[in-house]
């Protein structure tokens, strides 16, 4: 995923337990944005039973530095499934050079 030429969203299911139950990929874009559906994310959450997720993506630019766009994301993202009782645990920027999580960085 981080060697990909365009922006692809990962999303990361988990159970109680924090035991993947699946990885899928969410959605691919261009090379410096790929679309979130929000709605669609919750769906599918529910759908598979998830107590709470991790959010992946990369940055083909090789610059792990979370966008406006990347943070308002993902706390919509986590706004909306609170209530659900599906936690939003971390959002991963990955790409060929480094990583960033947007909880370590105290951005959501």
């Amino acid at each position: 995923m981080a060697h990909h030429g365009n922006e692809r969203v990962r999303v990361l299911h988990l159970n109680t337990r924090n035991m993947l139950i699946r990885d899928e990929l969410m959605n691919e874009g261009s090379i410096d944005e790929a679309p979130v559906y929000v709605r669609e994310l919750i769906r599918r959450a529910i759908d598979l039973k998830s107590a709470s997720i991790i959010l992946v993506h990369n940055h083909p630019s090789g610059d792990t530095t979370p966008s406006r766009a990347d943070i308002e994301m993902t706390r919509t993202i986590a706004e909306a499934a609170k209530p659900l009782g599906i936690l939003v645990h971390d959002h991963l920027i990955v790409s060929h050079t480094s990583h960033a999580s947007l909880k370590a960085m105290k951005l959501f």
